[in-house]
């Protein structure tokens, strides 16, 4: 009985409609982030934003990579990476445009729009928490969705200190840090299609 396979699908369609909620989640965070960074002004939801899209972007390439063949999953992975490359390059010509052009993001916009992201992220995370032990590229979204957390409670710090001082310095610096994060991610996924 222990060798039918039935674990096996079993784990595999929970993982899909694990992977499909966390993905939905994502997504809808990416938007709204999207939206709420560019009413309020502010880099680091831009950045908190694009960082959800390559959250987004690993859930549908790992859901898209069932029964595929190597090459169909290493093209996704190379279109995704250039993407988020650009997406993330984008972000800090962003930063370095408002720095010199200068605006002061709504702070209030930024909590309120963070704990939202974050109360996403949470959720995900305690979805994602059975991959904790998984196989690797399971583990992965586990990781990086923890660390979506830690970015979150830094776009509430730094929305505080924006609010508080009425600078934009706090934003442009997690904004830059969120953005190089996610060009690091980028490049990680371009390294892992070259090797597939």
């Amino acid at each position: 009985m222990s060798d039918c396979g039935c674990h096996a699908e079993a784990t595999n369609a929970a993982e899909r409609r694990i992977l499909r909620i966390a993905l939905a989640l994502n997504a809808t965070m990416f938007v709204i982030g999207l939206v709420a960074g560019l009413v309020a002004q502010s880099m680091g939801l831009l950045a908190d934003a694009l960082d959800m899209l390559a959250d987004a972007t690993a859930y549908g390439i790992a859901l898209m990579a069932v029964h595929r063949s190597h090459a169909f999953k290493a093209r996704a992975a190379t279109l995704s990476g250039s993407l988020l490359s650009v997406l993330g390059a984008s972000v800090l010509l962003g930063v370095a445009w408002r720095a010199f052009n200068g605006s002061t993001p709504d702070g209030r916009w930024m909590m309120a729009v963070a704990c939202l992201s974050l109360l996403v992220n949470a959720t995900v995370l305690v979805l994602l928490q059975r991959f904790r032990q998984g196989e690797v590229h399971l583990r992965a979204t586990w990781l990086f969705t923890r660390t979506d957390v830690v970015a979150n409670l830094a776009v509430i710090a730094s929305g505080m200190l924006v609010w508080w001082w009425h600078r934009p310095w706090p934003d442009l610096v997690i904004g830059t840090a969120i953005a190089l994060y996610v060009i690091r991610e980028a490049a990680g996924i371009l390294r892992e299609a070259r090797r597939a």
